[in-house]
């Protein structure tokens, strides 16, 4: 809740992370300004590469895709209209290029498992089982979400890792928002199949937070 109230007290002010701010050093990058480029770079970088990484799951593969979305953006920069966040827009380009890495695979491979993530030391041994118990969750979870399609793991990932609404989504995957809500809810279900030994408590990352 800080965090959020952060962001918005940062966007109501046309720092930073404003659609001012954004629309300003998209206008800049334009005309071939590569301090606003790279700081375009740097204002998305990191959420991008989390939500192409959660699709793609391998790290060097993420990576090509995250630079690719990237260099993609910039070379159709003109075609922007600023109706939209330019997140919006950079997030629709990284999905197409996902698909497309997706489909070039036969198979979804998981060569970094959140279980294989180095854990703090910790001295008490308590705190270290709880560690172990945790990532054996997180690994369920992230294994249960590899198993869905491609569109409802970017719904979900859009959704509860990027904190996008329904109709922001739906101009990510250029999809009707009536889609992003089915492929919301048939995601949930079938998480909720794959899961169903996980206790209720421990999935309040996949709980509905609409309501």
């Amino acid at each position: 809740m800080e965090r959020r109230l952060r962001e918005a007290n940062v966007k109501g002010s046309g720092g930073a992370g404003s659609k001012q701010h954004e629309l300003h050093l998209v206008a800049q990058a334009r005309v071939g300004d590569k301090k606003a480029i790279r700081d375009l770079v740097d204002l998305h970088k990191d959420r991008l590469f989390s939500f192409i990484w959660r699709m793609i799951r391998h790290h060097h593969d993420a990576e090509e895709v995250c630079q690719e979305a990237f260099l993609k953006a910039f070379a159709s920069l003109n075609s922007y209209s600023g109706e939209y966040r330019f997140s919006t827009w950079l997030f629709t380009i990284g999905y197409r290029v996902c698909l497309n890495r997706l489909r070039r695979r036969k198979a979804m491979t998981s060569e970094l498992d959140l279980a294989a993530l180095p854990l703090e030391a910790k001295s008490n041994p308590a705190e270290t089982l709880e560690s172990e118990e945790a990532s054996h969750l997180k690994s369920r979870v992230w294994n249960a979400v590899d198993q869905l399609s491609a569109p409802q793991r970017a719904t979900i990932l859009l959704f509860y890792r990027q904190e996008m609404g329904c109709h922001e989504i739906a101009r990510v995957l250029e999809l009707p928002i009536a889609t992003v809500k089915s492929h919301l809810h048939r995601a949930r279900l079938r998480l909720r199949e794959l899961l169903e030994t996980v206790q209720e408590k421990d999935l309040q990352l996949f709980r509905n937070r609409a309501g």
